[in-house]
């Protein structure tokens, strides 16, 4: 059943739409731009979210890179601490985006990769599920109501342009980036997922990008350590890798990530990733499937790149910009350095490697762009409509709903959920949680369980096991694991930009070797009485043989972990359906039903 959008919920957002005085300021500016600001236009630096002082380092750097470099857009982010991202606040964010448009010449476009919505970098905001979790449900409703949602709070704090969906399919179990940010392994589920969200997040007034073309599903690598590769046959990319690309396309999305992956079924040359290979760009993309929105690069600081263009970073993103836009694409975006890629674009025009029509073509689709959300008629954002906007209650209700609704019981052989909170308190032993997580500091997903646990079995002991701690509590868990009468081992992994775990140079999206080992020895132990919940991945049951109770909520978000317990009490029914196949464990579709406990 669809879930509602409350009677509450409005918006005097304006849907994506060029008009012809858009289109007239579009051409006209262009005009007016010198080579230097038209290469400017074409290069997307990061600007990253923080209290900065008007005359600060911080605020003159980026003040400096628009004088200096006629930057047309700013992706937002914020910092990070090794692997952890330091999230700032909403208003931070519109303050920081209407600071950076008053000292530009002409209006900014600010993108950003809110894949879970804003509560990716930023606290406070509507915290989303991942996409997989959403294909758990099977309701593109909810994934229209995302699209909304997301819209309506990335535009109040200025920003036009979200990098997603994703229209991977994740048919590779062992994918390390891609994983849950996936729909899932059904190309045409993720294509109407995709679609959905187009349609709401558009309708809202933001642009869209379906991202990794032409497929990053079935590889193995993480792209932001090394070179991934797909080896899908032609036939098999037309039937599976591409069509969510087709649907995303059919809805309007506006523009297209490039993936930094070699397809040699389509571009035979080892060293030209997709991004950056005319035969996909243009031969493929633009040409065989008719795509003629913007076309925009992966980040070009990503590892996978240094493997294809050696040098120092600044010789690597003058190399990889001017690759990126002879290919076919119209921007380049986070270059490892902002002179490289602009010095290397306005030496091959000046040198005549690039003609100046070939930018003028594509700056001036970056400039419908900015007009389709109506940049040209008013660039800053009121921030009295932050609080208005960003994180309404209605909105956290939706979120926390389709959490609840993803919810999937895989197998449950001995019957152990739902569980009883008064018996499990009352039997000798009781309730043993051990939660493997990479930090337990930093872990919201693991502490929310572990809150939400203990307010309905206040005795319930908590362990966790992390990076820092396996192999000094391994032989205590078990002693307590034997001694439990329910264990719950909550397992949370999941796909993060350069994560390594026991040397895995490629990247990973499992747990450890040595929280991998330990939780394997508890289900040898105590399989009968273990209840194994997967905040996160789901693939981490398939190297644990004899899990007997499994669940999986395909996010490792605050929102999963508390649907997670709420479906683990009977308190909301369990209805989810595995979007993917769990290799040995279960098939897409599977799903055992347990309804709400009267």
């Amino acid at each position: 059943m669809a879930l509602a959008m409350s009677a509450s919920y409005c918006s005097a957002a304006t849907p994506v739409h060029l008009d012809a005085k858009g289109d007239k300021w579009a051409k006209a500016t262009l005009r007016k731009l010198s080579l230097e600001e038209k290469i400017g236009q074409l290069i997307m630096p990061w600007s990253k979210v923080e209290f900065m002082n008007d005359q600060g380092a911080q605020m003159q750097r980026l003040r400096e890179e628009m004088r200096k470099y006629h930057v047309g857009g700013f992706g937002v982010t914020v910092f990070t601490d090794g692997g952890a991202l330091l999230k700032s606040e909403p208003l931070e964010a519109a303050a920081l985006t209407n600071a950076l448009q008053r000292e530009s010449k002409y209006p900014l476009i600010f993108g950003a990769d809110f894949e879970r919505g804003l509560s990716m970098r930023l606290n406070g905001a509507t915290a989303f599920p991942t996409a997989m979790a959403f294909g758990a449900t099977g309701d593109k409703e909810l994934a229209k109501g995302f699209g909304k949602i997301t819209a309506d709070e990335a535009r109040a704090i200025g920003v036009q342009w979200n990098w997603f969906p994703v229209a991977d399919v994740n048919s590779n179990p062992a994918n390390p980036i891609i994983n849950t940010r996936s729909f899932g392994e059904n190309p045409a589920l993720v294509g109407e997922m995709d679609a959905a969200y187009i349609e709401g997040a558009r309708g809202e007034g933001m642009l869209t990008t379906v991202k990794h073309f032409p497929g990053h599903g079935d590889t193995d690598t993480d792209t932001h350590l090394t070179l991934a590769r797909s080896n899908a046959s032609l036939d098999r990319l037309n039937r599976l890798e591409l069509a969510p690309f087709r649907a995303a396309i059919a809805a309007g999305v506006d523009s297209v990530m490039l993936a930094h992956i070699t397809v040699p079924a389509l571009e035979p040359d080892p060293n030209l990733p997709a991004s950056v290979s005319h035969k996909i760009v243009t031969g493929l993309l633009k040409e065989q499937l008719g795509f003629h929105g913007i076309v925009v690069t992966d980040a070009l600081d990503m590892g996978a790149l240094t493997r294809v263009f050696p040098g120092d970073p600044h010789q690597v993103s003058a190399e990889a910009a001017v690759a990126a836009i002879e290919a076919g694409d119209d921007m380049a975006i986070i270059p490892a350095d902002l002179d490289g890629a602009y010095n290397g674009l306005l030496a091959a025009v000046r040198e005549g490697k690039i003609s100046e029509a070939r930018i003028n073509e594509s700056v001036l689709k970056v400039l419908r762009m900015k007009a389709s959300v109506g940049l040209n008629r008013n660039r800053f954002v009121d921030l009295a409509k932050v609080t208005e906007e960003v994180a309404r209650p209605e909105n956290l209700e939706f979120a926390q709903q389709v959490a609840n609704r993803a919810v999937t019981l895989v197998e449950d052989a001995n019957n152990l959920v739902p569980l009883h909170a008064n018996a499990a308190s009352k039997e000798t032993g009781g309730v043993l949680a051990v939660i493997f997580t990479d930090d337990s500091r930093t872990s919201e997903g693991a502490r929310t369980f572990a809150a939400e646990l203990r307010k309905r079995v206040s005795t319930a002991t908590v362990r966790y096991v992390d990076n820092s701690n396996g192999a000094y509590v391994a032989e205590d868990i078990l002693r307590a694991v034997e001694g439990a009468s329910t264990v719950i081992a909550v397992a949370e992994a999941f796909p993060s930009a350069r994560r390594v775990t026991s040397g895995q140079a490629a990247g990973s999206a499992g747990l450890d070797q040595g929280a991998a080992g330990l939780l394997a020895s508890i289900v040898r132990t105590a399989a009968g009485k273990t209840i194994v919940a997967a905040l996160g991945s789901p693939y981490i049951a398939t190297g644990i043989p004899g899990i007997q109770t499994y669940l999986c909520t395909f996010s490792n978000t605050a929102v999963s972990a508390r649907g997670l317990v709420s479906g683990l009490f009977g308190e909301t029914a369990i209805e989810g359906h595995s979007p993917v196949t769990i290799p040995g464990v279960a098939k897409r579709g599977d799903g055992v039903m347990r309804a709400v406990v009267k």
